[in-house]
């Protein structure tokens, strides 16, 4: 039996379309959930406590209702809070499933999931954001705009 190697594996087209369709249902399960239920009574993982504090530590930033509310993508993307946001998904390799599987992550969360609205980020940092946002109500609008 061969290991595999990820530094010399192909880049192939057909797998990286394959995790673009997982990521992309995956959104739009979590839309449809926050269309039936208000995301502030909403559990993401079995450990939300954990995540939401752990987040705000390592980003106090985003105690402030409006970053963490609207965002842009150079803000998480920088080199220096590249390195500040593997240190933190690195800490739930052994605790969350596919902890670093790309996702789908809103910028601006009181818009739906769109073309300029959308941005590729890792599982945990989805589960940070998130779980943030619905603690603090602010996916709330979703489930009452029916």
């Amino acid at each position: 039996m061969s290991t595999f190697n990820a530094e010399e594996a192909e880049n192939l087209e057909d797998i990286e379309k394959q995790f673009a369709v997982v990521a992309v249902e995956q959104a739009e399960t979590y839309w449809k959930l926050l269309s039936s239920v208000p995301g502030s009574k909403l559990r993401l993982t079995q450990i939300d406590d954990e995540i939401y504090t752990n987040f705000m530590q390592h980003f106090p930033e985003y105690q402030d209702v409006h970053k963490l509310k609207k965002f842009t993508e150079e803000e998480l993307k920088s080199k220096e809070n590249k390195e500040r946001w593997r240190n933190f998904c690195n800490f739930y390799e052994k605790t969350v499933e596919d902890y670093n599987f790309g996702t789908l992550l809103r910028l601006d969360c009181s818009e739906e999931y769109g073309q300029f609205n959308t941005v590729f980020v890792v599982r945990i940092q989805f589960y940070a954001f998130e779980i943030a946002r619905n603690r603090q109500g602010l996916n709330d609008w979703v489930a009452e705009k029916k």
